[in-house]
């Protein structure tokens, strides 16, 4: 219910409640003769940000390079290129907002990976989101395949219906995810050759620190399924949640590289703060613990199509081997 009436929700907040309550307080706090005009510039103010955000923020979008160094990385992979995108939630592109996916797959494209890989909510809270827009997932094209993980959005978790009707709904997106002919990855893994090398992509369910959330993932799992990996590989983890890293992929596995999505980086960027920061340690970005590292994509839409400072964005993660 939360996710279906977010959008009323912010508009409520953003244009009425937010405008009040600080022309009111401005009112309060600033000396008689200058609290009404200091309230009513500061109201506009935000009324004119959260307007901004939603119609020209939302739609930006940036690419950035990222590069990853690991001496585990086989020499017949140095320079390989994946390229990330995470949280499209389609549902939101729709309408005039269409040409914003056709836009990103285009982009995609344009970079030519060698993988490409998403991680996570395709959708807002229902699967049909998806059918209107299977036409340009189904232009992903890489040489070694498109991978995707489920996001908490694509869990039904915040469909208004029995635990039956959540599971059809649930195998549906599933459906369609592999009807755009990705490789929809749930708690198992395959393995990418190069001449005599091979790394290993892997994918787990979601799982997260939030207990509501689906809690489904299983790293060892993940890594015996459908064969269990052997002679210590490099393997790049998928996983939806950033939180799984701490708690459960750098205990359990040996995963290099950690790719996740999932908190949109607050969908602000105010001054170097971002409200992700207030409840995820890493939020945005690539964090290193050793030579193991996580990086978390802010990504590419939003359910509420809003951002500030922070556009939506494809990631091109190149491998290189340590010297």
């Amino acid at each position: 219910m939360i996710a279906r009436y977010a959008v009323p929700f912010f508009l409520l907040m953003v244009f009425v409640v937010a405008p009040l309550v600080v022309f009111f307080l401005c009112r309060w706090l600033c000396p008689k003769r200058w609290g009404r005009k200091v309230g009513i510039t500061a109201a506009l103010l935000i009324m004119l940000f959260a307007a901004y955000g939603m119609f020209v923020g939302y739609q930006e979008m940036e690419i950035r390079q990222v590069e990853y160094v690991s001496k585990d990385l086989p020499k017949s992979f140095d320079g390989y290129r994946i390229a990330l995108f995470s949280d499209a939630h389609v549902g939101t592109m729709t309408g005039n907002r269409e040409w914003l996916l056709q836009r990103a797959v285009d982009c995609i494209l344009a970079l030519k990976p060698d993988m490409i890989v998403f991680t996570g909510d395709l959708q807002n809270v229902y699967p049909d989101e998806i059918i209107a827009h299977l036409p340009q997932l189904q232009r992903l094209k890489a040489p070694d395949g498109v991978y995707s993980v489920l996001g908490n959005h694509d869990y039904a978790t915040y469909q208004p219906c029995d635990s039956l009707e959540k599971e059809s709904n649930c195998a549906k997106t599933r459906f369609l995810e592999r009807q755009a002919g990705w490789t929809l990855l749930l708690n198992e893994h395959r393995v990418i050759h190069r001449d005599s090398d091979s790394i290993v992509i892997a994918g787990m369910e979601n799982w997260g620190t939030v207990k509501r959330m689906p809690r489904r993932g299983d790293v060892k799992k993940t890594l015996a399924t459908p064969n269990p990996i052997t002679n210590n590989p490099f393997i790049i983890m998928l996983q939806h949640d950033p939180t799984a890293w701490r708690e459960l992929i750098l205990p359990q596995c040996q995963a290099q590289l950690t790719l996740s999505g999932h908190t949109h980086g607050g969908q602000a960027d105010i001054f170097g703060f971002s409200p992700a920061s207030l409840s995820y340690k890493e939020w945005g970005g690539m964090t290193y613990e050793g030579s193991r590292a996580l990086y978390v994509s802010t990504g590419l839409g939003a359910l509420i199509p809003f951002r500030l400072g922070l556009p939506g964005e494809i990631v091109v993660i190149t491998l290189h081997k340590q010297k």
